[in-house]
């Protein structure tokens, strides 16, 4: 039996109340939990037993804890093939940090360093080695050979193995081949945050899992809040986003290098604490910036896709995309990178129709040769198409990201802005049917224009280039002149999700006749959800309650009030963070790994001011007690005046 093969000189760790208190005794002396999330005690089980696993377990869930206490129970080295060199560097620091002996190979070691770590895996000085997938045949592992050294093999963002997943990569089709040439074969742990039910299947076939547990534990993250913006003026709503968010470390996820760079200049010219990331930077920048993001040098993080997967920063409060991804896997893990230590935290999307025409040029040119095939090509495309419907629906944003990876939903989450926002149904078909033959007379005259082009044509507009083309004697001309042009933009943008009109062109799509007979002829009744009209209200002050009573759903837009908002000392965690960052330069290391901002918090609400009292915090492992229970304490004792006698 397999058991016999990894557990036989472990036998204390077998399935039983042995294995219980284990693994109990590591979650608290190394991590600092008194409790096991959803799910990680069914996977730890099924890895301890020698199972196969496939987890699907979204961001902040706890993931890693599923494969690190196995790996700290078994006998021999676990290795986590993981795709982000600066995820490597992050976990391993955090788990150094805790106790644990833990190293990774990747390119960014010298000759000298990448020597040590392999002496040391040799001389068994490695309980968890991190090495990205493109390595696994450049690695010597011959000494591992007719042996049992290699006890679990964890592959890390398991969604990059599918084609039909957002972020393939060959290189993980070397995986399987990995696995099968270590003997004996050890035990294979798959996990992902995000996988549709097509995808959750080819990662079980070409990892070559054995009769795998699977387990998914849902796709929601309670802590977030989601918000869809359709600003006329997007570099406006931007500044007000972080306005409201400047003391919240955040970061803005754009398209292109060309938006980065456009939006970073913009940032640092409006005085907010922001750096750059993207693949035209040299490595030398690259790295300084984003350390400069995780040691809270800076506050904003402008970059693209490029930036996100390998961050392990727990307290990121807000991520905010400029443009919108090409699909909702993307985006879920990008928005994931925010309240990773489940602390409220905000997912702002603000969406313009162009980024459609962008992503679908994206999509159709790539010269990347995996994605030139037909069939791929139009697969992401339809990616897109639900992307879009995400960006432009009226309902709960949680239930339509929710129900895209197959989870059922309710239909009000609370904590959105469709859920917070006021919506009525109205008859517009009128509106419609005026709008549709605007664009059908400019066919009969053999022309065709964009949205702007539209929406002046119907409200009158007598510039320049209406007149000398003539276009103010169209029938159309004007007979909207009392509408607003966004009021306009929004029911031409529902015309083109009904395939009432269609998009042709890639940087500036024209507006063309769709299927839309049956609404001229007054055959069928267009019902559309617009939001009421809504005075502007104040900017949200992050720190204020919200009046609700607990338990309520919040009934405001920008965070989440947590539990115990209003008893909540600000003052003294500020205070915990000044030292935590004190500490943190000191040991080198990011703030976030001493302690994440959901220890501070706890510390803010249990005070303690004795060791004893400091061990009880969310998050406080032996070794961090040891190392960093009696100045906290110290700085609870002088901010309360109590002695801790």
């Amino acid at each position: 039996m397999q058991r016999d093969i990894y557990l036989s000189n472990h036998d204390t760790y077998a399935s039983g109340p042995g294995n219980s208190k284990a693994r109990f005794d590591i979650l608290k002396n190394y991590f600092g939990y008194t409790a096991f999330r959803p799910g990680q005690e069914e996977v730890i089980d099924a890895v301890l037993s020698g199972r196969d696993t496939l987890a699907v377990m979204p961001t902040g869930a706890g993931k890693s804890l599923c494969y690190q206490i196995p790996a700290l129970l078994l006998g021999g080295m676990t290795v986590v093939i993981s795709p982000l060199i600066s995820l490597m560097k992050d976990q391993v620091q955090a788990l150094r940090e805790a106790g644990c002996q833990a190293a990774f190979l990747n390119s960014s070691l010298s000759a000298a360093e990448y020597g040590q770590t392999m002496n040391q895996i040799s001389c068994g000085k490695v309980k968890l080695l991190y090495i990205a997938p493109e390595r696994l045949q450049k690695t010597d592992f011959s000494f591992f050979a007719n042996g049992e050294t290699i006890q679990l093999v964890v592959i890390d963002e398991a969604h990059c193995v599918s084609q039909w997943g957002h972020d393939f990569r060959p290189g993980y089709l070397q995986i399987a081949g990995f696995i099968r040439n270590i003997k004996p074969r050890p035990v294979a742990a798959a996990f992902t945050a995000t996988a549709t039910p097509e995808v959750r299947e080819d990662i079980q076939r070409l990892l070559k899992l054995r009769d795998p547990f699977s387990i998914t534990t849902g796709f929601d993250r309670p802590n977030l809040y989601f918000e869809v913006q359709k600003p006329q003026n997007r570099k406006q709503a931007l500044l007000q986003c972080l306005e409201k968010r400047k003391d919240s470390s955040g970061i803005v996820y754009c398209a292109t290098r060309k938006a980065v760079e456009e939006i970073h200049q913009l940032l640092v010219r409006e005085g907010f604490s922001a750096v750059r990331y993207h693949a035209g930077l040299d490595d030398a920048e690259r790295r300084a910036n984003q350390d400069d993001f995780l040691y809270d040098r800076r506050m904003v993080m402008v970059a693209t896709n490029a930036f996100g997967m390998g961050i392990d920063k727990s307290s990121v409060g807000f991520v905010v995309h400029y443009n919108m991804p090409k699909n909702i896997e993307s985006y879920y893990q990008e928005a994931g990178r925010a309240g990773r230590d489940g602390a409220p935290a905000d997912c702002i999307l603000l969406y313009n129709g162009q980024d459609v025409q962008i992503n679908k040029y994206l999509i159709t040119h790539s010269e990347d040769s995996e994605t030139t095939d037909p069939l791929l090509q139009e697969h992401n495309l339809e990616l897109l198409k639900q992307m879009t419907f995400y960006a432009t629906v009226n309902g709960c944003l949680r239930q339509r990201l929710l129900s895209y990876f197959g989870e059922a939903a309710p239909a009000y989450c609370g904590h959105c802005s469709n859920c917070l926002t006021a919506f009525r149904e109205i008859d517009v078909t009128l509106e419609a049917r005026k709008i549709i033959s605007c664009v059908y007379r400019l066919r009969q005259r053999g022309r065709s224009f964009g949205k702007t082009m539209i929406i002046d044509i119907l409200r009158g507009s007598k510039n320049e280039k209406i007149l000398r083309s003539g276009l103010h004697t169209l029938s159309t001309w004007g007979i909207m002149a009392e509408t607003s042009a966004r009021r306009i933009r929004a029911i031409l943008d529902f015309l083109v999700e009904e395939g009432c009109l269609l998009l042709e062109g890639d940087e500036y799509p024209l507006v063309l006749m769709g299927r839309a007979g049956d609404v001229l002829r007054e055959e069928r009744r267009l019902m559309m959800k617009l939001p009421e009209e809504q005075k502007e209200s104040k900017p949200v002050d992050l720190n204020e309650d919200s009046g609700a009573p607990d338990g309520a759903a919040p009934m405001r837009r920008g965070t989440q009030r947590a539990p115990d908002a209003a008893s909540f000392d600000h003052v003294l965690f500020a205070k915990l963070r000044e030292l935590r960052k004190e500490l943190a330069e000191k040991e080198g290391v990011p703030a976030y790994i001493v302690f994440s901002d959901a220890s501070l918090r706890d510390i803010c609400r249990k005070r303690p001011v004795s060791l004893s009292g400091f061990a009880a915090v969310h998050g406080v492992g032996s070794v961090k007690l040891e190392k960093y229970g009696e100045v906290f304490a110290a700085c609870i004792r002088e901010y309360t005046g109590d002695s801790g006698e």
